[in-house]
């Protein structure tokens, strides 16, 4: 036999073996594993009330159009932030050109800019709103968690889904006769957040676009939901 195909043979009997090697580690790694997943959920009062209004205008010229938005403007944010536990922001803003029937000719400029408020003094923030409907609409209203409150109820998740997990991880062991367990692997999947439907947002709202004073709101909760996917080794006997 030329040494050329001695050569060849050993390479191709090594790789055989390696092979066979990796699989049978592959093979040992999966042995007894198990995929389980936890999930945990809670309730979660929405601390956060926002507001949009926005003040909306048309002129033929769009420089005097831009100053009238911007004056209205100005002065809601002004009123704002002189108000205790209230952050104010600029929103969107834009314009455009108004055409005539043929759209041939520019006749006239339409703009819009908007202010968003965030407080989580409802009541404050209500009676503020209500004040400043007298220069400017009501562009929307919602509700959600505090960065705080958020985090909070996300520790607080995690420990409960853990402990379902091991819970979990407990009952397959035993189920398959096993002497208990090793964890192999386990992810947490960031809390999600599902708005629960609030029936008498609509209302309030509505009742804020007619400048009622400060009226009442509910401000709902979300349901908040974690994850735990991890994978265990049943320690047979």
């Amino acid at each position: 036999m030329s040494a050329f195909i001695r050569t060849a043979s050993r390479i191709g009997l090594a790789a055989g073996l390696l092979a066979a090697a990796v699989a049978a580690q592959a093979d040992t790694l999966h042995y007894n594993q198990v995929a389980l997943r936890a999930e945990v959920s809670q309730e979660v009062a929405h601390d956060l009330m926002q507001v949009t209004l926005f003040s909306e205008a048309q002129h033929s010229d769009p420089a005097q159009l831009s100053k009238q938005i911007s004056e209205k403007l100005n002065a809601a944010i002004e009123r704002a932030r002189a108000v205790d536990k209230v952050k104010v922001s600029s929103g969107n803003r834009h314009s455009y050109a108004i055409q005539d029937k043929d759209g041939e000719k520019i006749t006239g400029w339409r703009e819009r800019g908007e202010i968003r408020l965030e407080s989580q003094d409802f009541a404050v923030l209500s009676k503020l709103t209500g004040e400043l409907l007298d220069t400017l609409s009501m562009g929307g209203m919602s509700f959600g968690i505090s960065p705080k409150t958020r985090s909070q109820s996300e520790d607080e998740l995690m420990r409960q889904a853990v402990d379902a997990f091991k819970a979990r991880a407990e009952l397959a062991s035993e189920a398959l006769g096993g002497k208990g367990y090793k964890l192999v692997s386990l992810n947490l999947d960031g809390g999600s957040y599902q708005p629960m439907m609030m029936t008498r947002q609509r209302e309030a709202m509505s009742s804020m676009m007619m400048k009622d004073a400060a009226p009442e709101v509910e401000a709902g909760t979300s349901q908040v939901s974690l994850n735990a996917n991890g994978v265990i080794e049943v320690q047979l006997p």
